[in-house]
């Protein structure tokens, strides 16, 4: 038992944990690309532009990178996970 799930079943959150939880959170993204009719390819475009306008500035990890979109109460908001490695300092 890890840490995080020791932690979370001390605390009763063990159902944020659960796949079950994971493959909803998962298949309510796929939905929300789905009524928003973005396609992949559009996706791929605004990570890959993310990657290139934020790069100028950090040094990112790109294979970790996320990107997705996720249906609020207001609308839809663009969630982006961007690990930044270092940040470059320019003189």
């Amino acid at each position: 038992m890890s840490i995080v799930s020791f932690l979370a079943h001390f605390f009763g959150k063990d159902d944020e944990l659960s796949s079950k939880n994971i493959a909803k959170e998962r298949l309510r993204l796929v939905l929300v690309h789905d009524r928003l009719d973005i396609s992949e390819s559009i996706m791929e475009n605004l990570r890959e532009d993310l990657i290139a306008t934020i790069g100028k500035y950090m040094e990112i990890d790109t294979s970790a990178l996320e990107v997705s979109l996720s249906r609020e109460v207001d609308g839809v908001a663009l969630l982006a996970n961007i690990p930044i490695v270092n940040v470059r300092r320019t003189s």
